[in-house]
């Protein structure tokens, strides 16, 4: 696709200020008392930090952050894409081995982060010869003051970065497999967030919004913050996921990015109220729960269960889902109220998609520039004519909306030649109750689905053998399903299946 003129992040924050001056930008709590940062204050305090990191490397390095998410996050990120060096954001849960071998492959010369990672923090200074430089958040308002307008360093936020060179890169978690650095401009970062939204009452100047997601994965940075920060919302965040229910209460939000399994924990507290008020209308029992402002929850990282669409639309609140990709700068589709509750939504103006062999393929100036340090992994993920493969199963209707139904390396290849898509089948048990977690996968040459029951289901309904259960259920559904997608085995387990950062179960290497 022809590419496209992108302000900058350091035009993004100018437009914010100017446009939004003293209006509230980023609400959260602190010890109990709300705090409320402006347009303005933010791209004071972040140009603070891009001249302190200015003042301590002259040359361009990549500098790692970690922490939760937080108003320091968002400032020492945004320090740092404004000055011209590479933002690598972390997980704040990460391990200091994990870390240090992380530090070493993207080569971290910086490290700006949160005081809980103080002491990983320092086993890195040891492991990590590399890291020369390291700042903790608890430092920012020194920095705010020694670096302020007013400083004698104030012409080192002076800076126009190469809006072609590499900005980010971000780490994907990936369900199998080593993970990888995806290398985005600024061109693709803030050129992803330019698209025409196509229902207008979603992001309004002055909306409330409430980020509940890692601001470390694109999707929320991108979204909660970047495009944000462009449409002029009010971003209040959350913290901890636990204090959601309050935070809900406190802050009214209209929109929330979430995951399916947020919507279903959100869901599940709404039918509770009910039953205890049944008085209630369904619009009051979400209010009590949501606030009085709430009408757009957006989804994405996982498969929506088309039903708790239809719950939530009873409750006058969309519910959709979107899609995208890291390596396509972020999103490639995004929802409005009209689209099929099937769908992953529309493809963003931003893009092009096509269906290759059943593969999603997409076309846009956004794309990554590769993986870090790993040409021919970068190689593999474009075709000869230069479209990026998404390893996604689906296809496009006219009117420009997304389908996904399965994973190209996921698919099960049996002895018959038959391609059969995992996901297909484990979307079979998305309302089943006793059913917590699935996982559909090969093993000589048959269908076998493994289990993590809902434990606490079970007990209510006393239900003493599970495995029989679930055995009745599974041969209910194969007595209806094509010959290729019958289940032969079944396993129950006692623990969750292992997850990514993102939320989703890995995956077993196929046995087929």
């Amino acid at each position: 696709m022809k590419k496209t003129e992108t302000p900058s992040v350091m035009d993004l924050l100018n437009a914010g200020a100017e446009k939004y001056g003293n209006s509230t930008f980023i609400k959260y709590i602190n010890n109990g008392e709300i705090i409320e940062k402006s347009f303005v204050q933010m791209r004071s305090d972040s140009k603070c930090v891009c001249r302190m990191i200015r003042k301590l490397s002259e040359s361009k390095i990549n500098i790692a952050v970690i922490g939760k998410t937080s108003y320091e996050y968002l400032v020492f990120s945004t320090g740092v894409l404004i000055s011209g060096n590479v933002f690598v954001p972390f997980s704040p849960d990460i391990s200091a081995d994990e870390a240090a071998e992380l530090f070493e492959r993207a080569d971290i010369e910086m490290l700006l982060y949160e005081d809980d990672f103080s002491e990983r923090a320092e086993i890195l200074k040891e492991k990590c010869p590399k890291l020369k430089i390291s700042k903790n958040f608890n430092d920012a308002e020194n920095i705010y003051k020694e670096f302020s307008d007013e400083s004698e360093y104030n012409l080192l936020s002076d800076f126009e970065v190469n809006k072609d060179e590499c900005a980010i890169i971000i780490y994907t978690s990936g369900t199998t497999g080593v993970k990888k650095g995806v290398m985005l401009s600024t061109d693709a970062l803030v050129g992803n967030i330019m698209y025409h939204d196509y229902c207008m009452d979603i992001f309004n100047e002055n909306d409330v919004a409430l980020s509940v997601l890692p601001m470390y994965h694109s999707y929320c940075f991108s979204g909660d913050y970047l495009k944000n920060l462009k449409d002029g919302l009010q971003v209040c965040l959350n913290g901890e996921l636990k204090d959601i229910t309050s935070n809900l209460k406190i802050f009214e939000p209209k929109v929330i990015r979430v995951v399916p399994m947020i919507a279903q924990s959100l869901l599940q507290r709404i039918k509770i109220l009910r039953r205890r008020n049944p008085a209630l209308t369904p619009r009051e029992a979400a209010e009590e729960v949501f606030g009085k402002n709430i009408k757009w929850l957006i989804s994405g990282g996982a498969y929506l269960n088309p039903e708790l669409i239809e719950e939530y639309d009873e409750l006058g609140i969309y519910l959709r889902q979107g899609y995208g990709m890291t390596e396509a700068g972020c999103r490639i589709s995004v929802p409005d109220e009209s689209v099929s509750r099937e769908s992953v939504g529309r493809v963003i103006d931003v893009c092009e998609v096509r269906v290759k062999d059943g593969e999603i393929q997409v076309n846009t100036p956004t794309a990554m520039m590769g993986y870090y340090k790993m040409p021919n992994e970068s190689e593999e993920m474009f075709t000869s004519d230069g479209w990026l493969k998404t390893g996604d199963i689906g296809y496009v209707t006219e009117d420009r909306q997304l389908f996904i139904t399965g994973r190209v390396k996921n698919l099960i290849i049996l002895s018959s030649g038959e391609n059969v898509s995992p996901e297909a089948i484990e979307k079979k048990f998305s309302t089943t109750e006793l059913v917590e977690e699935v996982l559909i996968y090969g093993e000589n040459n048959r269908i076998v689905a493994e289990f993590y029951p809902n434990f606490e289901y079970a007990q209510e309904k006393e239900i003493t053998d599970v495995q029989a259960a679930l055995e009745k259920i599974v041969d209910s559904m194969n007595e209806t399903a094509k010959a290729s997608h019958i289940i032969s085995e079944i396993k129950v387990r006692s623990i969750p299946f292992e997850k990514t950062g993102a939320g989703k179960i890995k995956r077993y290497k196929e046995k087929i």
